[in-house]
């Protein structure tokens, strides 16, 4: 690329971040060389603004507008030509993938090193009146660009780790810096994928190194530190994020076949299991440290969704203020496209008040009441049948205005999602239609201690306090459920009594409840073996003469995984084409 190319992009990436039109004449840019561009600090810093600026803005952003729970069996979509409605189906390929990640990853992976090798020379001076200043901004700029450089690979390696039809474990080419020259950029075939294991190593290596440099948090009013900088990365969220990168690590299917093998669907075998626990020690460890950083967990409440202030439990996230959300999700006589259905699957995960599972008769489940004296995280999750919505209840029974019998394109399911919605009345409509505050949080302080409790679970067992540790799985469980609001853990000991497999169900099924529509659990199913293939179940609801409700379940979409290849994303076809020496993932 030569230098007056080079310019060009530097002010395009700029300006288009800031959202200022991009038509400059490009006779001005190509008076300027490279060198003296990256002497501007705002250019130089923009390469890493881009990398946060791809970052998705609404939970549904990366998926079309769609949660990717919709392809588990936590929900559906009502969006029949949307890629997650395909992806539900089995319709994913190397030529169309919802969760294709793999320019854009790559691109600001390109941006965080085009800043390493220029943003942080001597000549560049982010502060001309003081060099204290100028030294602590250099500092946190290099932290930052080690650390979305390791989010950026994550995201890579989350979407495309898998095994191979060899039994090994692959991640996605690692690449420490940016060639400019051409001839070694056309040189396709010399691209292999790297291990799983190197890449881990390789994020972790950021991860540690960007805690050198980066704050513990933005507080105060520091031009560098301050609060003005919260949402640019801290040593909080490199923490979390390394105990996520640690579950990954070592979880089965991510694993060669020396260690772990696949059986079939939802069956695998520890082959090693010195190895595989090791895995587990280390991912303990550094959910451990995580812990250590962020402290203690408040827990998530319905007030998180539409805060003015930032939530606690929240350790990083975005927001934005719109109703996007709600003109997507509300059901269509409220002026929405009621895109999301929650699963009957879903509904029936969540237990009792009092801690137990619903066909645990110690539950007291009334299926002729269904939703009364349910584990709360119920109602953060799902509106359902009866409940408020725009000063009104919802109608979801048959022949109700909110029931699919009246309006086609209402739920299929018989339940609205919940979470992230504002429900603030009148929000949406013809007349005076309004914005409220949402949040996307990419790491949850809840999550940290979820991954530890996994963590530790495999690693040490239920209830032994791993050396190093401050709790045993069990503890770290109970703690998240009373937090929850649920009033009894009797069943959290029996289960662990059970011993480490049957525990490992039930924090599973904890992160499933925790996380839904957090665009979570597909990843979770498959680093697990999971079986993929339960039909997604809804609910008719018949309002009778006498006003009492009766409910049926009934199979709403099947969903016909039967094939390994399902644990596993192909790598994007063109990809493939160009570099002949990468390796597909099993099937593909």
């Amino acid at each position: 690329m030569v230098k007056r190319n080079k310019i060009q992009l530097i002010s395009t990436v700029l300006l288009c971040i800031l959202a200022v039109s991009c038509s400059l004449d490009p006779e001005i840019d190509n008076t300027y060389g490279d060198e003296f561009a990256f002497k501007l600090p705002n250019k130089a810093e923009g390469f890493l603004m881009n990398s946060y600026a791809n970052l998705p803005n609404m939970i549904t952003d990366q998926y079309g507008g769609n949660f990717l729970d919709a392809a588990t069996d936590n929900a559906v979509t009502n969006d029949y030509g949307s890629g997650i409605y395909r992806l539900a189906h089995g319709g994913l390929t190397g030529y169309a993938n919802p969760m294709d990640q793999w320019i854009n990853a790559y691109n600001q992976i390109r941006n965080v090193h085009i800043f390493l090798q220029n943003g942080l020379d001597e000549e560049v001076n982010y502060d001309i009146t003081n060099e204290e200043n100028n030294q602590k901004k250099k500092r946190n700029l290099k932290g930052e660009a080690f650390f979305l450089r390791a989010w950026w690979s994550f995201q890579l390696l989350q979407v495309y780790g898998g095994k191979t039809n060899d039994g090994s474990a692959l991640g996605y080419p690692i690449i420490l810096s940016f060639n400019n020259d051409q001839e070694s950029a056309l040189d396709t075939k010399s691209v292999v994928r790297n291990t799983y294991a190197e890449c881990v190593e390789q994020i972790r290596k950021d991860l540690d190194t960007a805690m050198v440099y980066l704050p513990f948090e933005y507080t105060g009013s520091d031009p560098v530190t301050g609060e003005l900088q919260l949402g640019r990365a801290d040593q909080q969220i490199v923490a979390a994020l390394k105990a996520r990168v640690g579950v990954y690590a070592a979880s089965p299917a991510y694993q060669p076949d020396t260690v772990t093998t696949l059986d079939g669907m939802g069956q695998f075998t520890v082959v090693d299991m010195a190895a595989f626990e090791q895995k587990w020690i280390k991912a303990a460890q550094d959910a451990q440290a995580a812990i250590d950083l962020i402290g203690n967990f408040p827990g998530l409440s319905e007030q998180d969704f539409t805060s003015n202030n930032t939530p606690e439990e929240f350790i990083w996230r975005s927001f934005h203020n719109n109703r996007l959300l709600e003109n997507q999700n509300y059901p269509i006589p409220e002026f929405g496209q009621a895109r999301t259905g929650p699963s009957q699957n879903l509904i029936d995960a969540f237990y009792s008040k009092n801690g137990f599972p619903i066909d645990d008769a110690r539950s007291n489940y009334d299926p002729q009441d269904p939703y009364e004296n349910r584990d709360p995280r119920l109602y953060l999750n799902v509106l359902y049948n009866g409940e408020i919505l725009n000063d009104d209840d919802l109608q979801i029974y048959e022949g109700g205005e909110d029931s699919q019998s009246v309006y086609p394109g209402n739920t299929r399911t018989g339940y609205y999602v919940r979470k992230w919605l504002s429900l603030q009345p009148g929000l949406i409509g013809v007349e005076n239609p309004a914005n409220d505050r949402h949040y996307n949080p990419y790491l949850r302080k809840t999550e940290v201690y979820l991954n530890f409790a996994e963590a530790s679970n495999e690693a040490f067992g239920p209830t032994a306090v791993g050396t190093g540790m401050s709790k045993s799985a069990v503890q770290v469980i109970k703690q998240i459920r009373n937090k929850a609001g649920i009033t009894n853990n009797t069943y959290v000991d029996e289960v662990a009594a059970q011993g480490k497999e049957a525990f490992r169900k039930l924090i599973l099924r904890e992160r499933r409840l925790e996380l839904a529509f957090e665009n979570q659990r597909y990843f979770d199913m498959r680093r697990w073996f999971m079986p993929l293939n339960e039909p997604i179940t809804g609910v008719k609801i018949n309002l009778e003469e006498d006003g009492s409700y009766s409910y049926q379940k009934f199979v709403v979409e099947e969903r016909e995984f039967n094939n390994l290849k399902y644990y596993y994303s192909p790598l994007p076809f063109d990809q493939l084409a160009k570099s002949p020496n990468l390796v597909d993932n099993l099937g593909w």
